[in-house]
């Protein structure tokens, strides 16, 4: 996390995020490192679907994709992103090897994170599988692979 703390003071971008089966975790990962108010703008942990919807989400994206999809996850990134004016907006929404009793669609083990640049006005997409029982290891799991899918999409914007 903090070669993506120092990409983003290098350019003097910021970032947001609205996580759901994280918990917070991406955001708890980013403050633990001293700079991290200099490029991290806000995070909203959105565990319903209520408070995604009231942090713009449209209830017509959860109704047609499931709040489990990478649909959601997009929205999520694109609304988190224009709530804070932040260049990057970072969508986290799956299930972390639980059964959703409120919403049952999607896969227990599969997990959609979406990153948007708001200078480019394009998302990135991941969709994962995760594979242990303890969530804090899946949380990580996801964590690590947003760490490298952002550090991907900064390499390849400078190029």
């Amino acid at each position: 996390m903090e070669r993506v703390l120092k990409a983003l003071m290098e350019r003097g971008e910021t970032i947001s995020a609205m996580e759901s089966c994280t918990g917070g975790g991406l955001t708890n990962t980013l403050t633990d490192n001293s700079n991290a108010s200099k490029i991290f703008e806000f995070t909203a942990v959105t565990y319903s679907n209520r408070f995604k919807e009231k942090m713009g989400v449209s209830h017509e994206a959860i109704k047609n994709y499931s709040v489990y999809s990478q649909e959601v996850a997009e929205e999520m990134a694109k609304k988190i992103c224009m709530f804070t004016d932040s260049t990057y907006g970072v969508g986290i929404t799956g299930k972390l090897m639980k059964t959703d009793e409120n919403n049952l669609a999607g896969a227990d083990d599969t997990v959609f994170v979406a990153i948007y640049d708001s200078k480019k006005d394009e998302c990135h997409n991941m969709e994962m599988k995760v594979h242990h029982i303890k969530r804090p290891e899946n949380k990580k799991e996801v964590i690590d692979a947003f760490v490298e899918k952002f550090l991907e999409i900064i390499k390849n914007k400078t190029k």
